[in-house]
């Protein structure tokens, strides 16, 4: 049986996250293993897998800030937003200048709202958005509100003629379409777009640089060397030290008040994340809570057990 970890995995464009999974449960022989947020068929990068009771964590890495590189082609349009897409509109975008486009495209930082794609996986009436698009369906979505940490400018090239293409790097909050920037660049910049290329680079403390190509696992002689663990995925949460004696009732999912702490530290807010851990064993992922009574104290109720008994 493998130990329960993370793999930080680049995927590579032309196959479906499911098909990376799919690929993971035979190197690993376990049918354990969850991906923390899709990748579109056609994109590539940064996608990290749970495996075994990691699974467990999925929802708490997908929730992470992530970075993408995405180029934009202006002046064609598609009904996915992306290059897999019909065409939809074609204009012509000669007179767009870089520092127009790069204006716009500052334009986008700091918190605002996205209409999420048809072509998308989110469910509404319990269909998934690109099923209903497929039988040419459009429905009412509800604008989401995303973050924009910050938009960069990688390169760009045909400025002057009818289709630019400009390649930026995009840090974001979590749920954030990046195809819908393009798009919405494009209908703010009045020509049109469409994302032309994706990559991710980061999904929180998983980085491309340090991540491991299928083929990477298929030929290691011991794959299971390259699972990071559970602790590492989740380093991001503050860490609080217990003590020996409460480690039972944590794991058996009771809150974790002050008399059992050891060491925490100083900027702990409430609703916060944090990781509650008995010297280097983690326990579990637990949610700060500021009780008024008996007296005002903070309070760790775990959401999620990593350490069976």
């Amino acid at each position: 049986m493998i130990e329960p970890g993370v793999i930080n995995v680049l995927k590579p464009p032309g196959m479906t996250s499911h098909d990376v999974v799919d690929l993971i449960r035979n190197i690993y022989k376990t049918k354990k293993v969850g991906h923390t947020g899709t990748l579109d068929p056609a994109a590539t990068g940064v996608l990290p897998l749970c495996l075994g009771r990691a699974t467990k964590l999925a929802q708490y890495i997908t929730g992470s800030d992530k970075t993408y590189r995405a180029e934009i082609t202006l002046g064609i349009a598609t009904d996915t937003q992306d290059a897999a897409g019909e065409i939809t509109s074609t204009k012509d975008a000669s007179n767009i200048t870089k520092e127009q486009f790069e204006k716009i495209m500052t334009s986008f930082r700091g918190e605002i709202d996205q209409l999420p794609p048809m072509a998308s996986a989110i469910k509404i009436g319990g269909k998934k958005l690109y099923e209903l698009q497929r039988q040419g369906k459009e429905i009412d979505r509800s604008l989401r509100k995303v973050y924009i940490y910050e938009t960069k400018m990688v390169w760009s090239t045909g400025w002057g003629t009818r289709h630019p293409r400009a390649l930026f790097d995009v840090t974001c909050s979590k749920g954030t379409y990046i195809r819908t920037i393009c798009h919405d660049i494009g209908r703010k910049i009045g020509t049109g777009a469409h994302m032309s290329f994706l990559l991710r680079t980061s999904v929180g403390r998983f980085k491309i640089n340090e991540s491991r190509t299928l083929e990477e696992l298929q030929q290691s002689e011991n794959p299971a060397e390259l699972i990071e663990s559970m602790d590492y995925a989740l380093e991001e949460y503050p860490e609080i030290q217990v003590k020996s004696q409460a480690v039972k009732s944590i794991t058996s999912g009771a809150k974790l008040y002050p008399p059992g702490v050891l060491q925490q530290p100083d900027e702990i807010k409430p609703g916060q994340l944090v990781r509650l851990k008995a010297k280097s064993t983690l326990l579990a992922l637990a949610v700060t809570i500021h009780e008024q009574l008996p007296q005002p104290r903070l309070v760790y109720k775990p959401v999620c057990i990593l350490k069976i008994n």
